[in-house]
């Protein structure tokens, strides 16, 4: 075996600015009283949003089916109904069907929620930590999800009529005769990864916020405008860094919206796990009102280091691990 096919593919000197970055994060959640949190990376439930793929494991002599978490976020809100107070992620999390140049299966996230506060204060607060990691201030750009989309290809978001959009998305190879009527979010989310995303943040973050409902997820909807989330995402340099919500604390609008997710798994010919009863159960008792932040810790490196694949942060990637 040659060194080749055992040595890190992130230099020494990028791992060692690695573990540099590491007790950065800490240090910054530190200074601010936020405790950080251990939640467990096996979990009885996957994840059941339809662009998200939990990797299933089975273990020895146990009859249940396990996930891997793809985030810690439901372990987290458990907590947060427990009384946990603010608290922090930092660690691995895994995710099928993704590996290419910003995609490894197992990476490391960053995770947060604040009580009481607001989006505009979590935005903030990420631009801080992104600056801290990458050692260097940015320009900051607020944009809705509506003007990028207009901006970047003519065509609204929120109104366009699916034949717009399936045009759009034909440009960039995709075969509109096979979009049905109820797909409208996969063109919009294709339409975004492949020509929205890849321009925005050129020289500066730009937070994207008020996505369409449909794409909610676990945020509140906005009072003022149903049509549009209380989400919000980061780019810098055509990556995506973030994703942050208003949290939705409504368990019965949870579970609808679960429920809702395993219809379109089942439609796409997805698998379809049970949904996390202990999350509900959690919103149920409780959750108090937050605001919440997944980061994507590898790639604000790649960004600090105008890295062009995530290969070059990481010690290890899937086909070395």
């Amino acid at each position: 075996m040659d060194r080749a096919d055992f040595a890190p593919s992130a230099s020494l000197g990028q791992l060692a600015r690695r573990a540099a970055a590491f007790a950065g994060a800490r240090s910054f959640f530190h200074e601010r009283g936020v405790m950080e949190v251990d939640p467990p990376a096996l979990v009885n439930a996957p994840v059941t949003d339809v662009n998200i793929h939990s990797a299933e494991v089975r273990l020895p002599g146990a009859g249940a089916r396990y996930a891997l978490h793809t985030s810690p976020e439901y372990a987290m809100k458990r907590l947060l109904a427990a009384g946990s107070g603010d608290i922090y992620f930092l660690g691995h999390v895994y995710r099928g069907a993704e590996r290419g140049r910003l995609h490894n299966p197992e990476f490391t996230l960053i995770e947060w929620y604040r009580r009481g506060s607001t989006l505009e204060r979590l935005m903030q607060e990420v631009a801080d930590l992104v600056a801290r990691l990458a050692g260097r201030a940015f320009g900051i750009e607020h944009v809705s999800y509506r003007a990028a989309f207009l901006r970047e290809t003519g065509a609204d978001p929120l109104d366009a009529p699916l034949e717009a959009l399936a045009a759009l998305a034909a440009k960039l190879g995709l075969d509109a005769r096979e979009i049905a009527a109820s797909a409208r979010d996969e063109l919009l989310e294709l339409i975004m990864g492949a020509q929205v995303g890849p321009r925005l943040g050129r020289g500066r973050l730009t937070f994207v916020h008020g996505y369409p409902a449909t794409q909610a997820a676990l945020a509140r909807l906005d009072p003022a405008d149903p049509r549009v989330a209380l989400r919000f995402e980061l780019y810098a340099e055509g990556i995506e860094l973030a994703n942050g919500f208003d949290e939705l604390v409504d368990a019965g609008e949870q579970r609808a919206r679960f429920l809702a997710d395993q219809r379109e798994r089942a439609r796409r010919g997805l698998p379809v796990g049970p949904i996390d009863e202990r999350l509900l159960a959690a919103l149920a008792a409780g959750l108090p009102a937050c605001v919440g932040v997944a980061v994507g810790f590898d790639r604000v490196l790649m960004v600090a280091e105008g890295a062009q694949r995530i290969d070059e942060v990481l010690p290890f990637v899937l086909e070395h691990a």
